[in-house]
Protein backbone atom coordinates (compact mmCIF):
# COMPACT_ATOMS: atom_id res chain seq x y z
CA UNK A 1 0.00 0.00 0.00
CA UNK A 2 1.01 3.63 -1.02
CA UNK A 3 0.88 7.03 0.51
CA UNK A 4 -0.28 10.02 -1.32
CA UNK A 5 3.07 12.39 -0.81
CA UNK A 6 0.98 15.56 -0.31
CA UNK A 7 2.10 17.09 -3.64
CA UNK A 8 2.33 21.36 -2.68
CA UNK A 9 -0.40 22.25 -6.25
CA UNK A 10 1.74 25.48 -6.62
CA UNK A 11 5.12 25.30 -8.19
CA UNK A 12 6.68 28.66 -7.73
CA UNK A 13 5.74 31.31 -5.31
CA UNK A 14 7.00 35.15 -5.85
CA UNK A 15 5.11 36.91 -3.26
CA UNK A 16 1.38 37.13 -4.68
CA UNK A 17 1.61 35.19 -7.75
CA UNK A 18 1.74 31.80 -7.38
CA UNK A 19 2.11 29.23 -10.46
CA UNK A 20 0.33 25.98 -10.13
CA UNK A 21 1.55 23.01 -11.33
CA UNK A 22 -2.01 22.46 -12.76
CA UNK A 23 -0.86 25.32 -15.07
CA UNK A 24 2.57 23.80 -15.48
CA UNK A 25 1.39 20.44 -17.18
CA UNK A 26 -1.07 22.51 -19.49
CA UNK A 27 2.17 24.19 -20.30
CA UNK A 28 4.29 21.01 -21.05
CA UNK A 29 1.10 19.84 -23.08
CA UNK A 30 0.96 22.49 -25.41
CA UNK A 31 4.88 22.90 -25.78
CA UNK A 32 4.96 18.93 -26.68
CA UNK A 33 2.05 19.56 -29.29
CA UNK A 34 4.42 22.48 -30.65
CA UNK A 35 7.16 20.26 -31.64
CA UNK A 36 5.31 17.36 -32.59
CA UNK A 37 3.17 19.50 -34.46
CA UNK A 38 5.96 20.92 -36.45
CA UNK A 39 7.42 17.38 -37.02
CA UNK A 40 4.16 16.39 -38.25
CA UNK A 41 3.92 19.56 -40.40
CA UNK A 42 7.38 18.70 -42.14
CA UNK A 43 6.85 15.05 -42.46
CA UNK A 44 3.27 14.56 -44.04
CA UNK A 45 0.84 16.33 -46.50
CA UNK A 46 -1.00 17.92 -44.31
CA UNK A 47 -2.29 21.89 -45.53
CA UNK A 48 -0.65 23.35 -42.44
CA UNK A 49 2.71 24.04 -42.52
CA UNK A 50 5.38 24.22 -39.65
CA UNK A 51 5.18 28.14 -39.45
CA UNK A 52 1.28 27.72 -38.83
CA UNK A 53 1.66 25.15 -36.32
CA UNK A 54 2.50 27.99 -33.53
CA UNK A 55 -0.86 30.45 -35.08
CA UNK A 56 -3.10 27.14 -34.62
CA UNK A 57 -1.37 26.58 -31.20
CA UNK A 58 -3.29 29.96 -29.99
CA UNK A 59 -7.14 29.06 -31.67
CA UNK A 60 -6.12 25.30 -29.94
CA UNK A 61 -5.62 26.41 -26.01
CA UNK A 62 -8.07 28.94 -26.46
CA UNK A 63 -10.64 26.22 -27.20
CA UNK A 64 -9.28 23.71 -24.63
CA UNK A 65 -9.06 25.86 -21.87
CA UNK A 66 -12.78 27.79 -22.70
CA UNK A 67 -14.30 24.73 -23.21
CA UNK A 68 -12.86 22.37 -20.96
CA UNK A 69 -13.72 24.91 -18.22
CA UNK A 70 -16.92 25.76 -19.70
CA UNK A 71 -17.79 21.95 -20.23
CA UNK A 72 -16.76 21.11 -16.74
CA UNK A 73 -19.03 23.42 -14.86
CA UNK A 74 -22.32 22.69 -17.15
CA UNK A 75 -21.55 18.91 -16.66
CA UNK A 76 -20.24 18.06 -13.14
CA UNK A 77 -20.60 21.40 -11.64
CA UNK A 78 -23.84 23.52 -12.60
CA UNK A 79 -25.08 24.17 -8.73
CA UNK A 80 -22.00 25.06 -8.36
CA UNK A 81 -22.56 27.72 -11.51
CA UNK A 82 -25.79 28.58 -10.49
CA UNK A 83 -24.91 29.24 -7.00
CA UNK A 84 -21.88 31.41 -7.87
CA UNK A 85 -21.44 32.55 -11.77
CA UNK A 86 -17.50 33.50 -10.71
CA UNK A 87 -16.41 30.19 -10.52
CA UNK A 88 -16.52 29.42 -14.06
CA UNK A 89 -13.40 31.50 -14.15
CA UNK A 90 -11.31 29.61 -11.21
CA UNK A 91 -9.00 27.92 -13.24
CA UNK A 92 -6.31 27.61 -10.89
CA UNK A 93 -8.78 25.36 -8.74
CA UNK A 94 -8.83 22.88 -11.17
CA UNK A 95 -11.91 21.11 -12.60
CA UNK A 96 -11.34 20.95 -16.44
CA UNK A 97 -13.65 18.70 -18.72
CA UNK A 98 -12.09 16.59 -21.70
CA UNK A 99 -15.78 16.73 -23.28
CA UNK A 100 -15.62 19.91 -22.65
CA UNK A 101 -12.36 20.68 -24.10
CA UNK A 102 -12.90 18.32 -26.83
CA UNK A 103 -16.03 20.49 -28.02
CA UNK A 104 -13.70 24.05 -27.83
CA UNK A 105 -11.03 22.49 -29.43
CA UNK A 106 -13.41 20.94 -32.34
CA UNK A 107 -14.19 24.90 -32.98
CA UNK A 108 -11.10 25.77 -33.36
CA UNK A 109 -10.13 23.65 -35.69
CA UNK A 110 -13.31 24.46 -37.72
CA UNK A 111 -12.62 27.81 -37.38
CA UNK A 112 -8.82 27.45 -38.16
CA UNK A 113 -9.58 25.07 -41.47
CA UNK A 114 -11.78 27.31 -42.29
CA UNK A 115 -9.41 30.39 -42.23
CA UNK A 116 -6.65 28.17 -43.88
CA UNK A 117 -9.46 27.17 -47.22
CA UNK A 118 -8.51 23.45 -46.29
CA UNK A 119 -11.11 20.65 -44.74
CA UNK A 120 -12.14 20.37 -41.75
CA UNK A 121 -11.04 16.75 -41.69
CA UNK A 122 -7.90 17.54 -42.94
CA UNK A 123 -7.00 19.82 -39.69
CA UNK A 124 -8.54 16.90 -37.44
CA UNK A 125 -6.92 14.73 -38.85
CA UNK A 126 -3.67 16.46 -38.34
CA UNK A 127 -3.88 17.42 -34.52
CA UNK A 128 -6.01 14.21 -33.05
CA UNK A 129 -2.27 12.00 -32.93
CA UNK A 130 -1.16 14.98 -30.88
CA UNK A 131 -3.88 15.03 -28.21
CA UNK A 132 -3.23 12.19 -25.96
CA UNK A 133 0.24 14.01 -24.75
CA UNK A 134 -2.10 16.62 -23.63
CA UNK A 135 -4.29 14.38 -21.61
CA UNK A 136 -1.56 12.52 -20.17
CA UNK A 137 0.06 16.20 -18.48
CA UNK A 138 -3.63 17.20 -17.71
CA UNK A 139 -3.98 13.75 -15.24
CA UNK A 140 -0.83 14.20 -13.51
CA UNK A 141 -1.78 17.73 -13.08
CA UNK A 142 -5.17 15.60 -11.85
CA UNK A 143 -2.21 13.60 -9.33
CA UNK A 144 -0.58 16.23 -8.28
CA UNK A 145 -4.01 18.37 -7.41
CA UNK A 146 -5.03 15.15 -5.02
CA UNK A 147 -7.59 15.11 -7.30
CA UNK A 148 -10.25 12.46 -8.92
CA UNK A 149 -9.10 9.60 -6.93
CA UNK A 150 -10.18 6.36 -7.80
CA UNK A 151 -12.08 3.71 -5.57
CA UNK A 152 -11.28 1.86 -2.72
CA UNK A 153 -9.19 -1.10 -3.70
CA UNK A 154 -6.87 -4.54 -2.33
CA UNK A 155 -4.29 -4.13 -4.90
CA UNK A 156 -0.74 -3.73 -3.98
CA UNK A 157 -0.25 -0.46 -5.82
CA UNK A 158 -3.49 1.12 -3.65
CA UNK A 159 -2.92 4.48 -2.57
CA UNK A 160 -4.00 6.44 0.60
CA UNK A 161 -5.02 9.41 0.03
CA UNK A 162 -4.97 11.22 3.38
CA UNK A 163 -7.23 14.47 2.50
CA UNK A 164 -9.99 12.53 1.70
CA UNK A 165 -9.91 9.48 4.31
CA UNK A 166 -7.86 6.53 5.23
CA UNK A 167 -8.93 3.92 2.36
CA UNK A 168 -6.18 2.23 0.14
CA UNK A 169 -7.57 3.37 -3.48
CA UNK A 170 -6.64 3.60 -7.12
CA UNK A 171 -4.69 5.94 -7.87
CA UNK A 172 -6.82 6.18 -11.36
CA UNK A 173 -5.63 9.67 -12.50
CA UNK A 174 -2.66 7.74 -13.58
CA UNK A 175 -4.53 4.44 -14.77
CA UNK A 176 -5.62 7.98 -17.53
CA UNK A 177 -2.66 9.20 -17.48
CA UNK A 178 -0.79 5.57 -18.86
CA UNK A 179 -4.26 4.47 -20.77
CA UNK A 180 -5.75 7.98 -22.51
CA UNK A 181 -1.98 9.43 -22.96
CA UNK A 182 0.79 7.23 -23.50
CA UNK A 183 -1.40 3.93 -24.93
CA UNK A 184 -3.73 6.01 -27.06
CA UNK A 185 -0.98 8.40 -28.38
CA UNK A 186 1.34 5.16 -29.70
CA UNK A 187 -1.64 3.96 -31.19
CA UNK A 188 -2.38 6.94 -33.30
CA UNK A 189 0.93 7.57 -33.59
CA UNK A 190 1.71 4.25 -35.71
CA UNK A 191 -1.56 4.15 -37.40
CA UNK A 192 -1.30 7.70 -38.53
CA UNK A 193 2.23 7.04 -40.09
CA UNK A 194 0.46 5.78 -43.03
CA UNK A 195 -1.71 7.52 -45.20
CA UNK A 196 -5.93 7.16 -44.09
CA UNK A 197 -9.23 8.32 -45.33
CA UNK A 198 -9.55 11.69 -44.56
CA UNK A 199 -11.83 11.16 -40.78
CA UNK A 200 -10.25 7.97 -39.92
CA UNK A 201 -7.25 9.42 -37.59
CA UNK A 202 -9.68 11.65 -36.18
CA UNK A 203 -12.71 8.78 -35.72
CA UNK A 204 -9.87 6.34 -34.05
CA UNK A 205 -8.89 9.18 -31.69
CA UNK A 206 -12.30 9.52 -30.64
CA UNK A 207 -13.30 6.19 -30.48
CA UNK A 208 -9.88 5.02 -28.49
CA UNK A 209 -10.41 8.03 -26.09
CA UNK A 210 -14.06 7.28 -25.38
CA UNK A 211 -13.07 3.32 -24.43
CA UNK A 212 -10.38 3.72 -22.40
CA UNK A 213 -11.89 6.53 -20.31
CA UNK A 214 -15.27 4.12 -20.59
CA UNK A 215 -12.86 1.60 -18.92
CA UNK A 216 -11.19 3.89 -16.29
CA UNK A 217 -14.26 4.95 -14.61
CA UNK A 218 -14.69 1.37 -13.03
CA UNK A 219 -11.58 2.49 -10.88
CA UNK A 220 -12.89 6.33 -10.32
CA UNK A 221 -14.77 7.70 -7.64
CA UNK A 222 -17.66 9.51 -9.39
CA UNK A 223 -17.86 12.45 -8.30
CA UNK A 224 -19.49 12.90 -4.74
CA UNK A 225 -22.09 15.35 -6.11
CA UNK A 226 -23.75 13.26 -9.41
CA UNK A 227 -22.91 9.85 -7.90
CA UNK A 228 -24.15 6.78 -10.10
CA UNK A 229 -26.43 8.46 -13.11
CA UNK A 230 -28.09 5.08 -13.87
CA UNK A 231 -28.06 1.31 -12.52
CA UNK A 232 -26.14 2.28 -10.24
CA UNK A 233 -23.02 1.19 -12.01
CA UNK A 234 -22.81 3.92 -14.60
CA UNK A 235 -20.94 7.07 -14.19
CA UNK A 236 -21.19 10.48 -15.62
CA UNK A 237 -17.83 9.86 -17.72
CA UNK A 238 -18.93 6.87 -19.02
CA UNK A 239 -22.33 8.52 -20.47
CA UNK A 240 -20.70 11.41 -21.92
CA UNK A 241 -18.21 8.58 -23.38
CA UNK A 242 -20.57 6.10 -24.64
CA UNK A 243 -21.46 8.30 -27.68
CA UNK A 244 -18.01 9.29 -28.43
CA UNK A 245 -17.12 4.79 -28.89
CA UNK A 246 -20.13 5.43 -31.29
CA UNK A 247 -18.99 8.15 -33.51
CA UNK A 248 -15.83 7.58 -33.16
CA UNK A 249 -15.97 4.21 -35.04
CA UNK A 250 -19.13 5.49 -36.48
CA UNK A 251 -16.77 8.00 -38.31
CA UNK A 252 -14.32 5.71 -39.02
CA UNK A 253 -16.61 3.49 -41.48
CA UNK A 254 -17.99 6.48 -42.74
CA UNK A 255 -14.23 7.41 -43.84
CA UNK A 256 -13.13 4.31 -45.22
CA UNK A 257 -16.75 3.77 -47.72
CA UNK A 258 -16.19 7.54 -48.82
CA UNK A 259 -12.55 6.67 -49.60
CA UNK A 260 -13.49 3.24 -51.53
CA UNK A 261 -16.46 4.91 -53.17
CA UNK A 262 -13.81 7.51 -54.72
CA UNK A 263 -11.72 4.84 -55.68
CA UNK A 264 -14.47 2.78 -57.64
Amino acid sequence: MLTYPQIDPVAIALGPLKVHWYGVMYLLGFIAFWILGKYRARRDDYAITPDLVSDFLVYGALGVVLGGRIGYMLFYGFGELLANPLNLFKVWEGGMSFHGGLLGVTFAMWWYARKLGTSFWNMADFVSPMVPLGLLFGRIGNFINGELWGRPADVPWAMVFPHVDALPRHPSQLYEAGLEGVVLFIILWIYSSRSRPAGAVTGLFVAGYGIFRFIVEFFRQPDAHIGFVWGGWLTRGQELSLPMIIAGFGLMIWAYRRATRRVL
